[in-house]
Parts: structure tokens; sequence; C-alpha cells
């Protein structure tokens, strides 16, 4: 062997980043070549069909993509909650016209500023009677964000157990419950909606745990999967809709009984008159057992947790 080829040379391996010869197909067809060459991939360029389908959202908001759309909706929040390790949550609803006692306090005294120039305007004092009624509630903020307190301070002493408050996102009530876990600089979940009218998020929730859904049904099935109770505050519609959605659930055992605390006995006996539904025939009287009544915030987690015990799977 010729003594200059005992040792091979070293493979000339390619140095990465950009080509020095560009590929054929990254120089458009030339106007010298064809002049109309350039105004037809122009149009080819900006067309519909050459879009990429994952970027083109007019072809995802197809109604033929519902399904679709249905399953990245789900997947985009589980595996957030997945890689945090929220395994089990404590999910508050409530109003969001219901805020701290001193915004309500500031809404109640502008309007009886507003009324001492105008006495006799009629739409001024329902205002009125309606921001003093909102003010009578502004205390069920103090014992949402107490409550969220504790449920995040529990999670010294559950550790892998522990619960996460979970809210619709919005303000009032929950922003209450988000923002008491977040005094306690626990991890704490908010599930926005996609509105015609836009919903910040209040600016409690983890930043890594605050998802917008465009569908309800997906949004609600969050809600429950890891929900080990359910803590309802006074709110309109859509706070009805979620707890007689689970109510509904728990009645017909579709998923699992846990804790429904409804908190301000007086409101919900105004609002909701379950003793009339059992004796019109139309709910059961055991029916009645599927949630319960609190006013406080250790009320409201000391129950949760005596259900728990009683039934024998502690829930710290």
């Amino acid at each position: 062997m010729n003594k200059r080829d005992d040792h091979p040379r070293p493979c000339q391996q390619p140095i990465a980043g950009e080509r020095s010869e560009p590929l054929p197909w990254q120089i458009p067809k030339a106007a010298e070549e064809d002049p109309e060459a350039p105004q037809r991939l122009k149009k080819i360029l900006s067309s519909a069909s050459y879009r990429q389908a994952d970027q083109d959202v007019d072809f995802l908001n197809q109604d033929e993509l519902r399904a679709f759309r249905l399953q990245v909706d789900f997947f985009k929040a589980e595996q957030a909650l997945i890689e945090n390790q929220v395994n089990n949550t404590i999910v508050v609803f409530g109003g969001t016209r219901i805020k701290e006692p001193g915004e309500a306090k500031r809404k109640v005294d502008g309007l009886k500023a507003a009324l001492a120039s105008k006495p006799d305007d009629t739409h001024l004092h329902r205002k009125l009677r309606v921001a003093e009624r909102i003010y009578a509630k502004s205390h069920y903020y103090n014992v949402a964000r107490e409550f969220g307190r504790l449920v995040g301070a529990s999670r010294q002493q559950a550790r892998e157990r522990a619960c996460v408050i979970m809210t619709g996102g919005g303000p009032g009530l929950m922003e209450a419950a988000n923002r008491g876990a977040y005094d306690t600089g626990a991890l704490t979940v908010g599930l926005n909606i996609n509105l015609p009218y836009e919903q910040f998020p209040n600016p409690y929730i983890t930043p890594e745990l605050c998802f917008r859904f465009h569908y309800f049904a997906m949004r609600k099935l969050h809600f429950l999967l890891r929900a080990k109770a359910l803590v309802v505050f006074p709110g309109g519609f859509g706070t009805f809709d979620e707890l007689f959605e689970t109510l509904t659930l728990m009645q017909t055992r579709k998923i699992k009984q846990a804790p429904v605390v409804l908190v301000g006995e007086c409101f919900w006996k105004d609002a909701f008159n379950v003793d009339f539904l059992i004796d019109e025939g139309v709910i059961d009287p055991e029916d009645r057992d599927l949630f319960w009544y609190a006013e406080t915030a250790e009320d409201i987690w000391q129950s949760i947790l005596d259900w728990y015990n009683i039934n024998g799977a502690p829930l710290l």
C-alpha cells in the first residue's frame, strides 16, 4: 500500500445552513421567459387552495370539519393540564356581576349622586335598586377568595392529590376564587369561552392554565373531568346552566356523585325551589340530597372534606 494511503482521508460532512446553490424550485419563473408568469404565480400563491391546510382558518371553520375542531378544542387544554399535573380540581361558579365590596359600593354611591340631580328618573331608581342588591351580595367575593386560599393552601398537605381551583375564568366571583388560590402561590385554572363580545380572563389565573374554548361542550367536559367538588355561588344563566347540568348527570348516575355546595342559602332557596319540584313530582325526594348549602369559606371546605371522609375516600 502506498504510504500516503495508510490513513484514510476524513469524510467531508456537509455544513448545516443555507445551500450555496439554490434548488430549481426556489427560483420563480422569470418574466424574461414568460412576461405573464409573475402575475400568474402571484394569483396561485394567493389562492385559498394553496394555503397549507392546518393554517387555513376558512377551511378549518367549515361545518364538515366540526368533528376535528371538537377534538383539538378538547385536546389542547387536556395536554396542558396533564403537563402541569393537574389531576384534581375544585370547580367554582358564580356571577360575573358580583364584584368586590369596594367596587360595588362605588357603583351605589355613583348612582345616588346621579339621582340627586335627577330625582324623578325612574331608570336611575331601578339601576340603584339593582346596584344595592349587588352590593348586598358582594360579601360573597370575600367568601370565594377565602375559599380559594383554603384550597390553594391544602396542596402542602395533599401533595400529589392536591386540588386545584378551576373556574370559568371571568370576573366577579370566579375571579375571587382564582385570586384566593393565587394568593397562596398555587396553580389556578380558568376555562374561558370565545364569545361575540370579547371576554377578558381575570388576572389571577396561572398563564399556562388559562384556556379559551370554541365549544361550550368541550369546556363543560373539562369542568367535570377532574372535579372533586362543585361550589356554586349566586349567579345568572351561566351559573344555573353549569349547576343543573351537573345535577342532572349525578341524578342519572352518568357521572359519579361528588359534593355540590350552593353558597348562600337565602339566594338559592328563592332562585331554585327544590321542594316545589318534589311536591310536583318532577324529581324525587332523594334528589334533594345531591347538594347542600353553606355560607362561609370554612364551612364549604370542611363540608367537602367531611363528605369524602364519610364515603371512605379522604380527599387529602
